[in-house]
């Protein structure tokens, strides 16, 4: 869940989009040309997958460890960082990477249960290999914790898939700026900054922890309601997960010693040249929520290309009013609109 992480979930949403067959007739004899078709949109959606996701894996090799030494292959217990919003990040993505490989092959008239099987695993097999270039570098390695979210993302399409044929329980994002990425100084002795929390707007999406919040949305219908039901079957709930006030990984403390000693690297805000403001180690709180949620695939659409971008834009969690409870003696807070 490092850096041009938007790319792989870009790379993904460019693939879906394919005309073809509907899943009911690729279930039926198929005529020579529509095979013939359903060929040609196949090898459109694998080949340009493979050829985006290939060609965003090379990129993020360069950008994220061409710099760093590699070495053996060796594991590195991150569990504790980033009070383990990387980690809701990671189950995040691969369910929604999941759901929209998923999508792609259905599109290109693939059956229910390869489209599950192949496009289900795209988020494991894309986050599996980020996992390994950890794993040889020097700087990080190979998460367990992370690994562990992966299969819990994509187990959780996957079974929803094979067993319903829906999603009745759905893993969403949302983002809000969270003023955190100004504490970039990493070294404050030499002000050197390391922007781990974002270089640029498409860096802080991923990066700023502090600003993103992991929710899962409960289609309240299909899992308690009968099926001629009046309630909307596009209104659910959701519970979300959110971490404030975070600069560093494991703290927000000024280095005592030598900078970059158990991860504390004493990030601060340079407000006077030479002089840095810490943001203070007790603004770290987790942060619970809950929400009514719009599921935008649930919304009625005969257009089939609109259907598939709605399916796509559901893993976004649209501004509504939000009920949130903040550790650290925080409290109850209320928002008209949280995003």
């Amino acid at each position: 869940m490092r850096k041009k992480l938007s790319l792989l979930l870009a790379a993904v949403i460019l693939c879906g989009p394919v005309k073809s067959m509907t899943k009911e007739s690729s279930s039926n004899s198929l005529r020579e040309d529509s095979t013939l078709n359903y060929k040609k949109n196949v090898s459109l959606v694998l080949g340009t997958e493979g050829a985006l996701v290939g060609g965003i894996m090379t990129s993020l090799y360069k950008s994220w460890y061409s710099g760093s030494e590699t070495g053996g292959f060796h594991f590195y217990n991150d569990n504790r960082e980033w009070l383990q919003m990387d980690k809701a990040g990671h189950a995040n993505a691969c369910y929604n990477m999941g759901n929209l490989g998923y999508e792609a092959l259905l599109l290109a008239g693939w059956d229910e249960k390869h489209s599950i099987i192949y496009g289900g695993t795209l988020g494991l097999a894309v986050m599996s290999v980020v996992e390994i270039f950890d794993g040889l570098s020097a700087d990080w390695g190979f998460s367990w914790g992370d690994m562990s979210a992966n299969l819990l993302g994509t187990g959780l399409f996957m079974a929803q898939q094979a067993l319903w044929h829906e999603q009745r329980i759905a893993l969403k994002y949302s983002y809000h700026n969270s003023g955190c990425p100004k504490y970039n100084v990493s070294n404050p002795l030499t002000m050197e900054r390391d922007f781990i929390m974002g270089e640029d707007w498409l860096d802080r999406l991923y990066e700023d922890y502090s600003g993103v919040t992991i929710w899962m949305s409960f289609d309240v219908k299909s899992l308690l309601m009968k099926k001629d039901s009046r309630y909307p079957s596009w209104l659910g709930w959701a519970i979300g997960y959110g971490a404030e006030g975070m600069t560093g990984e494991y703290n927000n403390f000024r280095p005592a010693g030598k900078v970059g000693e158990d991860g504390n690297w004493g990030r601060g805000w340079e407000y006077q040249p030479g002089q840095l403001a810490y943001m203070p180690n007790d603004a770290r709180h987790r942060q619970f929520f809950i929400s009514p949620d719009i599921d935008l695939s649930r919304i009625p659409c005969r257009n089939k290309t609109l259907k598939h971008v709605l399916r796509v834009l559901s893993g976004i969690k649209l501004p509504m009013p939000t009920l949130e409870y903040q550790t650290g003696g925080v409290g109850m807070r209320w928002h008209w609109l949280y995003f």
